[in-house]
């Protein structure tokens, strides 16, 4: 269920990249990130991941409080 949650994480993060585009992007096509919307999707997707991977395990934690 745990895995459910984090794709899902990576997925809102590609959706507000491509929100960001959208609504706020660059209209002179002179930013490099949100010019394009590949580009946007794809760090809003990064974001994301980067998120998940910053949160520690309660596994890792007692592990690290025992030492």
């Amino acid at each position: 269920m745990k895995k459910f949650w984090k794709i899902g994480i990576v997925i809102l993060g590609g959706l507000l990249g491509y929100g960001y585009y959208y609504y706020i992007g660059c209209r002179s096509g002179m930013c490099p990130i949100t010019s394009n919307p590949w580009i946007s999707t794809g760090y809003g997707a990064l974001i994301g991941f980067v998120l998940i991977l910053g949160k520690k395990s309660d596994k890792t934690t007692q592990q690290s409080k025992e030492n």
